[in-house]
């Protein structure tokens, strides 16, 4: 099982080729897949609230971030993204940042967790949300622009934190 902890500037050399893979694809996060390396800094590190990392035998395997999903009156609820190493997929790194990040989102005090985008071909993705408790709260027609599928559906999931 991987250790997660908050993210350190040192960690950027090795979590840059993860985030860069993904985003480069195409397939499951709204970034432009020509995205440079600062705008990806930007986004992913400096603009959230705080940013963690996932780690074993000295490895990078994937990253989360945590930030309000709206200002204002809409900051109780947070948001989160979710980037797992190309070649630690299928082996409980989602699962575990996802558990983490319930727990952190907890311990920060927010009220909620929103995902605004799970896209619809991202079935892996879905299928973690559902068994971690996540409702399905809407179905947005074609608002993905996939580079293999063209336009599909995502999800807009919710989960309570609090009773």
């Amino acid at each position: 099982m991987p250790v997660i902890r908050h993210f350190h500037d040192e960690d950027w050399p090795a979590l840059w080729p993860i985030l860069e893979a993904e985003f480069r694809s195409g397939e499951s996060h709204p970034h432009s897949p020509e995205i440079d390396e600062q705008a990806a800094y930007q986004a992913w590190i400096a603009a959230p609230q705080t940013s963690y990392v996932a780690e074993a035998n000295g490895r990078l395997l994937g990253s989360y971030l945590i930030k309000p999903n709206q200002p204002g009156l809409g900051a109780h609820v947070c948001n989160c993204g979710y980037i797992v190493a190309t070649d630690a997929r299928g082996k409980g790194v989602g699962t575990a940042m996802c558990r983490h990040s319930l727990a952190e989102a907890r311990r920060l005090g927010y009220r909620a967790m929103q995902y605004n985008l799970v896209v619809a071909s991202n079935t892996r993705a879905k299928a973690l949300w559902d068994r971690m408790g996540f409702a399905t709260v809407g179905r947005l027609p074609g608002a993905f622009h996939h580079p293999r599928l063209g336009e599909v559906d995502a999800f807009v999931m919710y989960r309570r934190l609090t009773d």
